[in-house]
């Protein structure tokens, strides 16, 4: 079970990381092999699944979208703690509105995550 006070501390982690553009702070809570849907994975990276597979891969992906927009910031919205997942609702590029979802595994770490937007 996630507790409100770890989503509540993984949520601060989170977007302090991604908001000082310290992408291995970000990368640090994720396994080796895990799974990011994004809509704007096909929308604006070109891979039609919308989705990406290995740190790897989405270490790259992530590059580019700092590279793409330099001043982006986070705005925390709310956050949800559920059996082994949590949610997190935030304000992120260009206004936009987003809903992500973090499926952990026994020893916190996510291993897949699928994110939803109001618009893109």
């Amino acid at each position: 079970m996630v507790t409100r006070e770890q989503a509540n501390n993984f949520a601060r982690e989170w977007i302090k990381a991604w908001n000082d553009r310290d992408l291995e702070a970000v990368l640090s809570h994720y396994t080796e092999d895990f799974e990011l849907t994004s809509p704007l994975i096909a929308y604006s990276y070109g891979e039609n699944s919308g989705v990406l597979r290995g740190k790897e891969a989405v270490r790259q992906y992530w590059t580019e979208q700092l590279v793409n927009y330099p001043d982006a910031k986070f705005k925390l919205k709310g956050v949800l703690a559920g059996v082994d997942s949590m949610a997190l609702v935030y304000e992120t590029i260009l206004g936009k509105m987003a809903a992500e979802v973090f499926f952990l595994n026994a020893a916190g770490k996510i291993f897949r995550a699928v994110a939803h937007y109001n618009s893109f």
